[in-house]
C-alpha cells in the first residue's frame, strides 16, 4: 500500500513538474534557455555549494542530538540519514515522509522508539524556531519596506503560514515538556479506545503509555537542561536556512546580475516563498512554490531571467536533493566485523 502511494506521488510529481516547465518556458523558451546556458559556472557552483552547506549544517545539528541518546552513532550514519530524508520529504505531501523514516532508521540502528521520537521532536523544535524567526524578520521588513506590491492573496497565505508554523512550535513544546497535559490526553484516548472495544486491558495500556511518557519527558528535558547545545542547535539551523535562502542571489550573480537584489532582499523574499510551501499538499510543494517564487521575486527580477532563476533554484533546492537522497538511501552500509 505504501509503495503504491509512493508511486502515485512520484507520478503526480512528474506530471506537475511537466506542467510547470511548460508554463515557465512556453512564452520565452529561447531567452530562458540562453540565460541558463550562459551561466557563470563559478557562481553556479557557489549556488550548489550553498545547498550542500544547508545539508551539512543540519546534519551536524542532528548528529549532536542523536549522540545524546546513542554516543556511538557515527557522523557518516547521520549524514546518510539526513540525505536519505531529502528523498522521502521530496516524494510525500507536506514533506511528511521524512520524519517517520528517520524514526524507523534510528530504531533499526538500536535507538529506542521513545528516544527516536524524542530526537525527531527536538530537531523539529530547533528547526522551527529559526524558521519562524526569519519569518518574523520577513513580515516586519515588508510591513515597513513594502517590497511586494502585486502579490494579492499570497501575502495573506504567507501570514497564515507564519501563524501555522508558530502554532506548531507551541504544540511541540506542549508535547515535549507538559507531562500533565500529555497524560490527560493519553488517558482520554485509551478510555475512548476501551469504550469502542479496540483495546481490552485499559489499566495495562495506561501503565505502558505512562512509562513511555516518563521516558519521553526525561529525554525532552535534555533539550532545555543543556542550554549550550540548545542554542547551538538553533544557530546551526539558522545558518543552514540562510545558506538555503541565499541560493537565488548566487544564481542572479551567475547571470551577471549584481544589482537587481541585495542579500537582505533575497533573504526576506526567500522566507516569504518558503512560508507558502506550508499550504501546498503536493510532493515538494511543486506548483505552489514555483508560483510563489515568481510572484515575490518578480517584484525585483523581470523577463526571462526570472523564470531561469526559478527553474535553476528548484533544480538545486529540490530535484538535486531528491536525486542525492535516493542515491544515499540505496547505498548499503558495510557490516562491521
Amino acid at each position: 500500500m505504501k509503495n503504491k502511494k509512493s508511486v502515485l506521488n512520484i507520478i503526480l510529481l512528474v506530471i506537475i513538474t511537466g506542467v510547470v516547465l511548460y508554463f515557465s518556458l512556453k512564452d520565452d523558451f529561447d531567452n530562458i534557455i540562453y540565460e541558463i546556458l550562459t551561466l557563470n559556472p563559478i557562481w553556479f557552483i557557489v549556488a550548489v555549494f550553498l545547498v550542500v552547506c544547508y545539508w551539512l549544517f543540519k546534519t551536524i545539528e542532528v548528529h549532536y542530538v542523536i549522540c545524546n541518546f546513542k554516543p556511538d552513532y557515527s557522523f557518516k550514519q547521520t549524514l546518510k540519514l539526513m540525505l536519505s530524508t531529502q528523498f522521502f520529504n521530496a516524494i510525500t505531501p507536506f514533506a511528511s515522509g521524512g520524519q517517520p523514516f528517520q524514526i524507523y532508521m534510528l530504531n533499526k540502528s538500536g535507538v529506542k522508539l521513545t528516544d527516536s521520537t524524542n530526537i525527531i521532536i527536538q530537531n523539529f523544535i530547533v528547526y522551527q524556531i529559526p524558521l519562524v524567526f526569519l519569518g518574523v524578520v520577513a513580515l516586519v521588513s515588508n510591513h515597513f519596506g513594502h517590497f511586494y506590491q502585486e502579490t494579492g492573496i499570497l501575502k495573506y497565505l504567507v501570514t497564515l503560514g507564519f501563524i501555522m508554523n508558530t502554532a506548531i512550535i507551541i504544540g511541540l513544546f506542549i508535547i515535549a515538556f507538559s507531562k500533565k497535559i500529555n497524560t490527560k490526553i493519553m488517558r482520554f484516548v485509551i478510555y475512548l479506545l476501551y469504550k469502542l472495544h479496540i483495546i481490552k486491558n485499559k489499566e495495562q495500556k495506561q501503565q505502558q503509555f505512562e512509562e513511555y511518557i516518563n521516558r519521553f519527558h526525561a529525554g525532552a528535558k535534555l533539550l532545555m537542561h543543556n542550554k549550550r547545545q540548545f542554542i547551538k542547535s538553533i544557530l546551526y539551523n539558522l545558518v543552514a536556512l540562510v545558506c538555503l535562502y541565499l541560493i537565488p542571489l548566487a544564481l542572479l550573480f551567475a547571470m551577471d546580475d549584481y544589482f537587481s537584489m541585495n542579500i537582505f532582499q533575497v533573504l526576506v523574499t526567500s522566507a516569504y516563498v518558503m512560508l507558502i510551501g506550508s499550504f501546498v499538499p503536493i510532493p515538494g510543494g511543486t506548483g505552489g512554490l514555483e508560483y510563489g517564487f515568481v510572484a515575490f521575486f518578480g517584484n525585483f527580477i523581470v523577463g526571462s531571467k526570472l523564470n531561469a532563476v526559478m527553474l535553476l533554484w528548484r533544480a538545486i533546492t529540490y530535484y538535486f536533493g531528491l536525486i542525492v537522497g535516493a542515491i544515499a538511501f540505496n547505498i548499503k552500509e558495510r557490516k562491521r566485523s
